[in-house]
């Protein structure tokens, strides 16, 4: 059961296992297998640690995608926050990620995506005693913002290396918090004296282990880093700091100096102005150690923001841009404290086979978005750095100290942290193609091999938020991506082998909505978010508006009759069909739930379409659309998809992210709704996943799920 409750504003201390996460337990009734399609990254990785202490432990943490441990057996990153369930979505944004250096058993998350007033579930400190395995959680009475500005800086979170009860935390509006007893409960720190700038806050916090020190870096250009001699209990600006710009990272060198990167916006995507500088603890001077001077030489400006040092190796320090668009983000290495400095960039030898997608631009890059870097404590040469798409690695960083190329490769597999919008699994061709965010459409050929030929292009597409497939016209499959007019729409008749973008398209458009296409891929139907919805009979050469049909009504082709097109439309409840592929829409059905709407049909019985109506619930119709049954075993459905047919049943499988008998989950219906089991379970929860579901249907029981930020898990029956 929730042990959510309110809290005092100065402590909280409730607790429970992850593994329950405020859920009703409800052990599935079929076992299921859950892995992840291969795609390897994706979104941005904003932090990485290597633990001080334990040799190949190392941990990441991403902006909507959790957090994550690297398997040294494996070679894979393993994923932690599965288990985060629908209710608690918010929290798959991890703020900050902190070790224990006295003890590699212990791992600290800070998490929560958002601070908006849309999100009403505050963050959460989830402690974990077996590096991640399972955890504890504190409510916290405050929102954190894993996916907001700023969400590279770090890290807010910190462990007194002497006294592993105490913890510092560093939030974006209510200032600087600690614990005294491993995180259970926290307590404002009164006496700190800056929040920062609204919003972005306290960036990070660490703790000088020679003396006891706390450093902390506030969004303040006026004085941007605090000291602490006594515990926390009082706090001063160090003298003498730079001023007018905002700290990034911090961290303190095995030269005794504290080195700190900055820009004049927290990230990162923007960033004009920035620089490096050093302090010397021992005689409070600052040094400015800039590599590469913003606004000069008639380059844009930007700014600095991943730093790391090597403990093994005093005045080593590596620094990277932000916001330096054009010629590229670059990534400078020292090893006399700042003095002189190599350039990453300009001898790299980059290998991006791990994940192919990386080269849309047509020559990879070192990356964008180098929001932190970490040298491994035990081997010098070996350095990873994150990205807005996912983590490099190198084993030869010490080359670079002799003007020699360093080698670095993707290091991200085994994490999968793409927004997937939409997926088709159609009757022939690949079993999967999917509709991504950020990083476009991908034909997926083998579920356990990262797609060799990247994204699809002709044209190449960033946000893609619809798939369509004709089932009775093999290789038929159309799509569409938010993009420039005349790149927002393509078809391919090969099952997304190649492609070919649609010469015209519904003016005057600029919110892409949603398509559909007839079952005999004669007709797509084409329905903006903004613009009532067209149809084109020439593959979208000409679009012709529909007539019946009001904006933003959900639109599915019959999966048998290429006639027969279902329209829905959320704001009113209303049901729609056209007989005459989509040139004219009546209504049909009234009084349906209004809020939410997804439409589907089976590719077996032209007439039947299923209804999917978020809280509203499941409805079915069996006469093409005139009239709509609920579903009454089931409480909730956010998506319906369906699959082969279980053994001796003739009826598809049917699958949905819901709510059944009060429980959420993914389940699956092997009787047309009379009856259903949960397929996934406490430990796989994946927090939202209500866009998008596929059930396969040439595998029995094996069903595709849409996250936001956990990529495209699947389960099949053991």
């Amino acid at each position: 059961m929730s042990t959510r409750r309110q809290f005092l504003a100065l402590s909280t201390g409730t607790a429970m296992l992850a593994t329950t996460a405020g859920h009703a337990q409800a052990a599935p009734s079929n076992r299921y297998r859950w892995r992840n399609v291969e795609i390897v990254g994706g979104g941005f990785v904003t932090g990485i640690t290597h633990h001080p202490g334990r040799r190949g432990l190392v941990y990441a943490r991403t902006d909507i995608g959790g957090a994550v441990r690297f398997d040294n057996r494996t070679q894979r990153w393993v994923q932690l926050l599965h288990w985060v369930g629908w209710d608690e979505w918010n929290w798959t944004g991890v703020e900050s990620l902190a070790v224990d250096p006295a003890d590699p058993r212990r791992l600290y998350l800070a998490v929560g995506t958002y601070t908006n007033d849309w999100s009403p579930i505050n963050g959460a400190i989830l402690r974990s005693v077996d590096q991640g395995r399972t955890y504890v959680r504190t409510d916290l009475p405050f929102k954190l913002g894993g996916n907001e500005p700023g969400r590279s800086m770090g890290e807010r979170l910190a462990v007194d290396p002497h006294d592993g009860r105490i913890l510092f935390l560093g939030t974006r509006n209510q200032g600087l918090w600690r614990s005294a007893d491993r995180g259970v409960t926290w307590a404002r720190v009164d006496s700190f004296p800056d929040t920062g700038t609204p919003g972005i806050g306290i960036g990070f916090v660490f703790f000088d282990p020679r003396d006891g020190t706390i450093y902390a870096g506030v969004a303040d250009a006026a004085a941007g880093l605090y000291r602490s001699t006594d515990a926390g209990a009082t706090w001063a600006p160090i003298p003498g700091q730079p001023v007018g710009l905002l700290p990034h990272h911090g961290e303190l060198g095995a030269d005794g100096n504290i080195y700190v990167s900055y820009g004049d916006l927290p990230g990162p995507y923007e960033m004009y102005d920035g620089a490096v500088h050093k302090l010397d603890t021992g005689t409070g001077e600052w040094t400015d150690i800039t590599p590469l001077r913003p606004n000069t030489g008639g380059e844009a400006g930007f700014g600095y923001a991943g730093l790391a040092t090597d403990p093994r190796r005093p005045g080593t320090v590596m620094v990277a841009t932000m916001g330096r668009w054009g010629p590229v983000d670059d990534i400078f290495r020292s090893v006399d404290g700042g003095r002189t400095w190599s350039s990453i960039g300009e001898r790299i030898v980059l290998d991006t086979s791990g994940a192919p997608y990386l080269n849309f631009h047509g020559t990879p890059k070192l990356g964008w978005m180098i929001g932190d870097i970490s040298i491994d404590p035990f081997d010098s040469g070996k350095v990873l750095y994150v990205t807005g798409a996912t983590i490099f690695g190198t084993d030869d960083a010490t080359e670079a100290e002799a003007g020699r190329s360093t080698h670095w490769s993707v290091r991200a597999q085994g994490l999968e942290e793409t927004a997937v919008l939409d997926l088709i699994s159609p009757p022939w061709g690949p079993p999967l193609i999917s509709a991504l965010g950020d990083i476009g459409v991908y034909r997926h050929d083998r579920l356990d091999r990262v797609p060799p030929d990247g994204q699809a292009s002709n044209p190449v597409s960033g946000t893609s938020p619809s798939l369509d497939y004709a089932a009775r016209a093999p290789g038929f499959v159309v799509r569409l991506a938010n993009a420039n007019a005349g790149e927002r729409g393509a078809y391919s008749t090969d099952a997304g082998v190649s492609w070919q973008p649609f010469t015209g398209e519904p003016a005057p458009m600029t919110q892409p909505g949603r398509i559909a296409v007839s079952t005999d891929a004669r007709t797509i139907v084409w329905a903006p978010d903004d613009l009532v919805a067209h149809y084109s009979r020439d593959r979208g050469a000409t679009w012709t508006a529909v007539t019946g049909l009001p904006v933003k009504a959900a639109v599915v082709g019959d999966r048998v009759d290429g006639r027969l097109f279902y329209g829905f439309d959320p704001a009113t409840g209303t049901a729609y069909v056209s007989t005459n592929g989509g040139a004219s829409f009546t209504v049909t059905a009234t009084g349906l739930p209004t809020g939410a709407g997804k439409l589907e049909t089976v590719l077996d019985r032209a007439g039947h379409c299923w209804l999917a109506a978020g809280t509203g619930g499941l409805y079915r119709s069996v006469d093409s659309g005139l009239t709509y049954v609920p579903v009454t075993s089931i409480d909730e459905a956010y998506t319906i998809g369906f699959g082969k047919a279980a053994p001796r049943h003739r009826d598809m499988a049917a699958y949905t992210s819901g709510k059944v008998g009060g429980v959420r989950g993914i389940f699956r219906s092997d009787d047309s709704g009379a009856s259903w089991v949960r397929v996934n379970d406490d430990r796989h929860q994946y927090a939202s996943t209500g866009d998008a579901i596929a059930g396969d249907p040439r595998v029995y029981g094996r069903v595709y799920l849409s996250t936001n930020g956990f990529g495209i898990p699947y389960g099949e029956p053991v």
